[in-house]
C-alpha cells in the first residue's frame, strides 16, 4: 500500500482564480497627466508600485487603510490582481549576482 499523499491539486486552477479575482480595471487606471502615466488607484494619486512597496516593507492591510483612507480593501485587492496579471504576461530571466 502506498502511503504517499497526493498533493497535486490542492490549489484552485486558473479558471477558479479568475472567478475569485476582483476586476482590477474598475480600480486601476493610467493617464499620461497623472504621475507620468504610472498605474494608480482611481480617486487617488497612489501608484500601484507605491502600494506594493508598502506591503513589501511589511505594512499590513489595516495600516495601509488607516493611513490612506481613500483606499478600500477591494482597491488593494485590485492592486494585487493588476500586478499578478502584469507578471503573468512578462518573461522573467534570472540574472546571476556578482560574487563579492
Amino acid at each position: 500500500m502506498n502511503n504517499k499523499k497526493n498533493f497535486a491539486r490542492k490549489r484552485p486552477g486558473k479558471g477558479a482564480l479568475a472567478k475569485q479575482t476582483v476586476n482590477w480595471r474598475q480600480y486601476i487606471f493610467s493617464e499620461p497627466e497623472v504621475l507620468l502615466g504610472k498605474p494608480v488607484v482611481k480617486g487617488t494619486r497612489l501608484a500601484v508600485d507605491f502600494i506594493l512597496g508598502l506591503f513589501a516593507a511589511g505594512w499590513t492591510e489595516r495600516q495601509v487603510l488607516d493611513n490612506y483612507p481613500r483606499l478600500s480593501s477591494k482597491a488593494i485587492q485590485a492592486v494585487f490582481a493588476f500586478a499578478a496579471e502584469c507578471m503573468g504576461e512578462e518573461g522573467l530571466y534570472a540574472i546571476p549576482s556578482e560574487a563579492t
